[in-house]
């Protein structure tokens, strides 16, 4: 009798905990997988025109591909892999280039333009209509 109810436990158990458990694989998976599209978008292709990782089918973007989804299997970081892909390939291959000293007239640009622009537009209205 002892053993019929100690089989049923057994059973329970693994009735409940087996899907828990293969719940948490899979979602171990989507978690890789989500990461791996997100770095992959980040990254530009050396080979193609501006072209991501992700969507490309060179065989450069093929290997980085591998090495990225390596770490992310290995439990490295984003951040990790950034700086990892960063230095070995430079800064080139970020899509989006740090905000720092030797990028901030790469990031300031678009707003001196933009101010330059303004400026010029008030000049050419204020002259247009003191002419008039």
């Amino acid at each position: 009798m002892k053993s019929i109810h100690s089989y049923n436990k057994i059973i329970t158990i693994l009735v409940f905990f087996i899907p828990l458990f293969y719940a948490s694989l899979s979602s171990g998976k989507e978690n890789i997988e989500k990461d791996f599209k997100e770095l992959t978008s980040k990254f530009r292709c050396m080979t193609c025109q501006n072209q991501t990782i992700y969507d490309s089918d060179a065989e450069f973007s093929i290997d980085l591909k591998n090495v990225i989804r390596q770490k992310l299997i290995d439990g490295e970081t984003q951040q990790e892999i950034i700086e990892f892909i960063e230095k070995r390939y430079g800064e080139y291959i970020l899509f989006e280039p740090k905000f720092d000293k030797k990028n901030i007239f790469l990031w300031s640009f678009p707003f001196i333009i933009l101010l330059l622009s303004t400026v010029i537009l008030i000049i050419k209205i204020k002259k247009n209509s003191a002419s008039k």
